[in-house]
């Protein structure tokens, strides 16, 4: 699994353009909150949900495919899905993320799809499960107390980069 402090900053560093699979256009749901953060902090969100037409000023797509597709004739690509979905419904977006030649596959917490991660990983994939791309762009670039998270650390700068 691609869990270590390395490969996670790694990952977010190269992974610039997100594919939010089951992105809800209400601000009070989890997935609404980690998109609009990951947008605020440089990032290309682009939403897949077939039920809204647009989320956090972006396009929503159908599905992965059809957002690989849109981006392609703009001349961009998809770097991760990002699946805020359960764990039932991840071997299908796996397919599509292989399909589309993302270089990860993340699932939120709580999802856990071994079988769609060995898959993913014998194509050449990252594979994150079981945590939350937000979380983790603030616990390794310093973003905790972009939520309001007492770090206690008083600095009139933020730091680009965790020391460890």
């Amino acid at each position: 699994m691609s869990s270590t402090i390395r490969d996670l900053r790694r990952i977010l560093v190269t992974c610039r353009t997100i594919a939010v699979v089951g992105l809800s256009p209400q601000w009070h749901r989890p997935s609404f909150f980690a998109a609009k953060y990951m947008q605020q902090h440089g990032y290309r969100i682009v939403p897949v949900n077939p039920s809204a037409p647009e989320i956090l000023g972006q396009r929503s797509y159908p599905s992965v495919t059809a957002a690989a597709q849109a981006l392609a004739r703009e001349g961009a690509r998809i770097d991760m899905v990002d699946c805020f979905r359960k764990s039932a419904d991840i071997p299908p977006l796996a397919d599509e993320a292989i399909a589309i030649g993302a270089k990860c596959l993340w699932l939120q917490i709580g999802v856990i799809d071994e079988a769609s991660a060995t898959k993913a990983r014998a194509a050449g994939l990252d594979v994150v499960m079981d945590r939350c791309v937000k979380i983790e762009h603030a616990r390794l670039f310093g973003g905790l107390n972009w939520a309001g998270v007492d770090t206690k650390v008083i600095s009139a700068r933020r730091p680009q980069q965790l020391f460890y």
